[in-house]
């Protein structure tokens, strides 16, 4: 919210040497976030001059410039001579002009300058050089301004100051619970707050002051769909004047004050509008009442009604809408936006003032239906002062009639509603028991009273009545949060609160970490991805075989070309590396644990209703809502591309290939407690005989292997790439609860190898399986250190070497019992492959 300090000083006092930083850092002690300051960035001298005279002189570019003569004042010069490029003004119109010396937003400077033949000694400015406006076809003429008399404006008066361009504004940041700041009135009251300043409320008029008529004009609401029951409109308040002129300037000093707030002007009866919602919060809808037919009627859409809204644009209805209408059909998306067919112009002679009162749900739901957020949408969802409509139509109306010409007329239309705050119970002491500071009774009534609260004392406690213009306040734990905020948050203790015994990080939350920590700590990178992807790589990442597999579509995607939630880890990781790759990063090692979305074939999920906001569903509420969803099971994914060793001095840089993935493997399987067994497999999205089924205790629980290389390539992606893609919450299941590291021996290893020749189609896996069950207890460890296949191995054979590791853990052992538990090794694989021990 953007508030001029000019406008914030007529409702509270602000010391007159108080810099905007002063203000901002007074309401950020009441719990409000500072964002800028903003001005308009102009530096003098920029006075009022009158055109005295003018040459137009035609150009070889064609274009037709005007050697000026302006006057700016004995004070400045008195006549001088100007280049414009304008030609909207005549000699004796009164004007902008940036003298030499000024600067411009920009910044854009001024100097004398030899221009077209002439040295211009200044610049006659336009709106938009001087920030307040968009308009640039032609210079500023103050007669448009209403400022052409020399009362009004003096020949070489500061146009800084007479138009309001030496005004500034604060910008503070409100958060949704906090929809009455959105006005001058709410930030002044909070300045109020935190300074002890005087307020004067601009919304505080006696409802009889006001003499709203209540006949005259037919208002009605019709809403056969309330949404929970809550009716969409609950007041609704219209006034009418008649006799205006739009063609009238707006005052500059609203000009200044609606351009400074983020709001551009478009003339003096919406500009009025605007400044009152800024002003009071309430946002206003000025109808051209000559363009009504009817009366007015506050109704709910019928699904597939029409809607031209003011932006041009004609917008399908649906049934939950709330639609201003006359006989004509609807004329507005009520608390949103206006219709086009009933819209103030430059010919309009009448006006109908709306102030209305709806529904927060109500307008939040169709502003993002129709993604059509706007200022009036922005207060109407966050709730906007029931007691304020009458004051904000009424505001309205006498500024049309000051500074339109128009007349207020006895007719007009109202509903009201029944305005009721219903009091909350705080006891005594609870406020200093959930806050932690021993507020006296007094400090916690004078802060509730501060806000505008209504406070009564009783034997427990007090019986609070919130103001109107604080519907976030509905219960004594928002009424403690008032006190403290009143009374400086600083005052809170930074006191770090127990942890109550028992309680912390689930088993399986421990167990991803572990399996976080152990992957970074092997030199992996993680990197969260969006699980978004397309049903293409779904099939072929999510299944062995590549088949169709059944994939949960979203309905309104972020990227229409992933709308799909993916199956596998493994696209993610290679749009991340082509990312890398295509920024000159080569050597990757990433990973990524992340949930994955598994529908089962042929189950419907969704749901047909959604429960109501603001209520807790029921148990059987929940329940439908979790079988509605799919299977999410945590995944870990690893991908290695590159080199995992660069090139140095004397040594060769050393390629990424199965080892390196396996070694990923074998660290997750270590860090969740499981041993994770590697055995040959086929997977579509791998290459042939570079793919690995990944079991613990029997059950697949993952893959591991070299992407196929039209894969790869498909991902832009050059050299090998290893993959592995395990389940991580059916490896920490299969863990157990708790994982028990063994002990370590005392004792020293002994090593030997051995070489075993056995049929070419026998796997590495199968074999070391049969030496592990052979060799017994005794035998540590065992790693395939060679594949030899070439002389000395008889055709279709190959050779496989494995280093073996022995130990006990009550001696040491000699060599020929590592040769025993071997050679017993050795015996299980000849039984079971033919393997004998090559020469």
């Amino acid at each position: 919210m953007r508030v001029p300090l000019s406008w914030l000083r007529e409702y509270v006092e602000v010391p007159a040497d108080a810099a905007p930083e002063d203000i901002l850092a007074a309401l950020v002690s009441v719990g409000f976030e500072e964002e800028d300051v903003h001005g308009f960035d102009l530096t003098g001298p920029i006075v009022v001059g009158r055109v005295v005279s003018f040459e137009p002189e035609p150009q070889s570019n064609g274009k037709t410039i005007r050697w000026c003569q302006v006057d700016v004042g004995e004070a400045n010069g008195g006549v001088r001579g100007i280049v414009c490029g304008a030609g909207n003004f005549f000699e004796g119109d009164k004007v902008v002009v940036t003298l030499p010396g000024a600067v411009l937003p920009g910044p854009f400077p001024i100097a004398a300058r030899k221009t077209y033949g002439h040295v211009s000694d200044g610049m006659i400015a336009s709106a938009k050089e001087l920030g307040l406006g968009d308009e640039h076809s032609g210079i500023l003429r103050l007669t448009e301004l209403g400022l052409d008399s020399d009362e009004d404006a003096p020949v070489g008066t500061d146009a800084i100051a007479l138009l309001g361009l030496d005004d500034a504004a604060i910008d503070v940041n409100v958060t949704p619970d906090r929809g009455y700041a959105l006005s001058v009135r709410g930030i002044a009251r909070e300045y109020s707050h935190a300074t002890g300043a005087a307020f004067r409320d601009p919304g505080l008029r006696e409802f009889d002051e006001l003499e709203h008529p209540a006949t005259g004009f037919d208002v009605a609401v019709d809403d056969q769909a309330p949404i929970r029951g809550r009716v969409g409109a609950t007041e609704f308040a219209v006034r009418v004047v008649s006799g205006v002129d739009p063609s009238r300037p707006t005052p500059p000093w609203m000009v200044a004050r609606l351009t400074l707030a983020g709001i551009r002007s478009l003339g003096i009866l919406i500009d009025i509008t605007n400044y009152v919602m800024l002003e009071l919060g309430n946002p206003i809808h000025g109808y051209d009442l000559d363009k009504l037919t009817g009366g007015i009627t506050v109704r709910r859409a019928t699904a597939g009604e029409k809607l031209t809204t003011l932006d041009g644009k004609e917008r399908t209805l649906d049934g939950e809408d709330l639609l201003i209408t006359d006989e004509s059909g609807p004329i507005g998306l009520a608390g949103v936006m206006g219709g086009g067919t009933t819209e103030m112009t430059d010919a309009t002679r009448n006006v109908l003032i709306e102030a209305a009162i709806f529904d927060t749900v109500t307008i939040a739901r169709t502003a993002r239906r129709h993604k059509l957020p706007s200022e009036a949408s922005r207060r109407f969802e966050r709730g906007v002062d029931p007691l304020l409509p009458f004051v904000a139509a009424r505001r309205v109306a006498d500024l049309m009639v000051e500074l339109a010409g128009g007349t207020l007329e006895p007719v007009g239309g109202a509903l009201f509603g029944e305005v009721f705050l219903e009091a909350i119970d705080l006891p005594r002491g609870f406020v200093a028991g959930l806050i932690g500071i021993d507020y006296t009774d007094d400090e916690v009534v004078s802060a509730l009273e501060t806000i505008g609260a209504e406070v009564t004392d009783t034997d427990a406690g007090w019986e609070v009545i919130p103001p109107s213009w604080r519907p976030d306040l509905t219960d004594k734990w928002t009424l403690a949060e008032e006190v403290a905020r009143i009374h400086g948050l600083d005052r809170v203790p930074s006191v770090l609160p127990t942890a109550p015994s028992g309680r912390g990080l689930t088993d399986a939350q421990k167990g991803r970490r572990r399996v976080s920590n152990a992957l970074a700590a092997a030199g992996f990178v993680e990197t969260p991805s969006f699980p978004f992807t397309t049903r293409d790589s779904n099939d072929l990442h999510g299944s062995a075989s590549g088949e169709e597999l059944p994939s949960v579509k979203i309905a309104n995607p972020l990227d229409g070309q992933a709308p799909y939630l993916r199956r596998s880890l493994v696209p993610g990781l290679l749009q991340v590396a082509h990312r890398n790759v295509s920024r000159g990063l080569t050597d990757l090692a990433l990973f990524e644990v992340g949930a994955v979305f598994l529908p089962e074939p042929g189950q419907q999920y969704g749901t047909a209703t959604v429960p109501p906001l603001a209520a807790r569903p029921d148990d059987a509420t929940l329940a439908e809502l979790h079988a509605s969803i799919p299977p999410q099971p945590r995944h870990v994914a690893v991908l290695v591309a590159g080199n995992v060793a660069p090139k140095s001095p004397g040594h060769a840089a050393v390629a990424a290939d199965l080892s390196d993935v396996f070694a990923a493997v074998a660290a997750i399987g270590s860090a969740a407690g499981v041993d994770i067994e590697i055995s040959q497999a086929r997977r579509a999205a791998l290459h042939p005989g570079r793919a690995a089924a990944l079991t613990v205790g029997g059950v697949e629980v993952g893959y591991a292997g070299e992407l196929h290389p039209e894969v790869s390539a498909a991902a832009d992606l050059s050299g090998r790439v290893l993959v592995a893609e395990i389940d991580l919450d059916a490896v920490l299941a299969s863990a157990g609860e708790r994982v028990v590291v063994a002990s370590l021996s005392g004792y020293p290893a002994a090593t030997q190898d051995v070489s075993l020749v056995v049929p070419a189609d026998v796997t590495a896996g199968a074999l070391a399986s049969a030496l592990s069950e052979g060799a017994g207890q005794l035998l540590e460890s065992l790693r395939l250190v060679d594949d030899y296949r070439g002389a000395g191995v008889p055709e279709g054979s190959k050779s496989l070497t494995f280093a073996l590791r022995f130990r006990a853990d009550d001696r040491t052992l000699t060599a020929a019992e590592a040769s025993e538990a071997k050679l017993a090794g050795v015996a299980v694989a000849a039984e079971r492959f033919g393997a004998v021990i090559r020469d």
